[in-house]
């Protein structure tokens, strides 16, 4: 079956969503669309995409896409989502961060419930090579029942901090989720790429025993002093016999006879891999309803509500039971707690 794709936002996170075609067989990117000509004409040009529109509702109503990539900033998510629900485009792919607070993330989940349109969020790392053979790995038993997982990223918590998460909800395969415990520390601004704390540190129990360490942000674990902020993601996942470690750079496993193999590896080429696997999952679910993409709507906000949990675990200074309903008012008392009048505050006392 050949499906037909198109793109919004041609910036250039867009382009690692467009180079990903070169690996894809099962669909065309036919259209691209962005407010920006001098932007949309280069990039139609480098991806040799025919179809050019600046305006959205226009490129829905004339191409009828299968699949859209949105590449935008997080804080028009709500009404572009609703808008591709309305339109009744069958598959989306959407930007991390899906959410910055907890009112997007009720609205979306209220979309997610009563929408038709499968939507994912473009965690490409799920679907990276050798992320995939550890996943198979501890889903297998080769390393006994897993017992703790340590995730960080240098980018903070909407930057890379949920490309982390989302690895520990799937080694973790998918468990639900008892208690959060987080702190936090500084703001960004809500309107900037990653809006969220400068730093974050997130205790997670999981209702099976298995516990969690999620950090990201300044302090986090550096493994290659040579490469930039974004350069640090990492994971480790720790069974009763044995564990499987993952970075950006290269990786370490535990062998049957409890030595420890290590490797290097190239991220930008399981990048692009990474992210025709994502595209390939969200083919697989529109063809099949019994296969949606690991990265679903749904998921993601589950995930979402960690991150929710954490700031109210910082702003309440006690563990926060999932699932809870995320209060309206949550982002506004926890960047007044954590930004620049909380910090004076806790400086103040010495």
């Amino acid at each position: 079956m050949t499906h037909k794709s198109a793109v919004l936002g041609c910036g250039p996170r867009s382009k690692h969503h467009a180079a990903a075609y070169g690996q894809i067989t099962r669909s065309k990117l036919a259209a691209c669309c962005d407010m920006n000509k001098e932007r949309l004409q280069a990039y139609a040009d480098e991806f040799g995409i025919d179809k050019r529109y600046t305006d959205l509702d226009e490129m829905l109503e004339k191409e009828k896409p299968d699949v859209v990539h949105i590449i935008t900033p997080p804080a028009i998510r709500v009404p572009l989502l609703t808008q591709m629900s309305d339109a009744g485009v069958p598959g989306v792919i959407v930007e991390k961060p899906i959410c910055i607070g907890a009112d997007d993330y009720k609205a979306l989940r209220a979309l997610s419930e009563n929408s038709k349109t499968k939507m994912a969020v473009n965690h490409q790392l799920r679907h990276h090579p050798t992320i995939l053979e550890f996943l198979d790995d501890v889903a297998n038993g080769a390393i006994g029942e897993v017992r703790f997982l340590d995730a960080s990223a240098v980018l903070p918590m909407s930057g890379q901090g949920v490309h982390v998460l989302d690895l520990m909800f799937a080694f973790a395969g998918y468990a639900e989720i008892e208690t959060v415990f987080g702190a936090s520390s500084g703001y960004e601004d809500l309107r900037g790429t990653h809006p969220s704390p400068r730093t974050a540190e997130t205790l997670i129990t999981f209702r099976n025993g298995m516990r969690g360490a999620l950090q990201a942000g300044e302090g986090a674990p550096i493994f290659d002093k040579s490469a930039p902020n974004w350069g640090h993601k990492r994971i480790a996942v720790y069974g009763t016999h044995g564990f499987r470690h993952w970075w950006m750079q290269g990786w370490e496993k535990s062998r049957p006879d409890g030595t420890v193999e290590r490797a290097k590896k190239d991220y930008g080429a399981e990048d692009i891999a990474g992210q025709a696997g994502l595209t390939h999952a969200m083919f697989d679910w529109l063809e099949d309803e019994n296969r949606p993409s690991p990265t679903n709507l749904k998921t993601s906000l589950d995930e979402w509500l960690v991150i929710l949990a954490g700031y109210m675990s910082t702003v309440e200074a006690r563990p926060v039971d999932l699932p809870f309903e995320p209060p309206d008012d949550l982002l506004d008392r926890f960047k007044a707690f954590v930004g620049a009048g909380g910090e004076r505050r806790i400086a103040g006392r010495g």
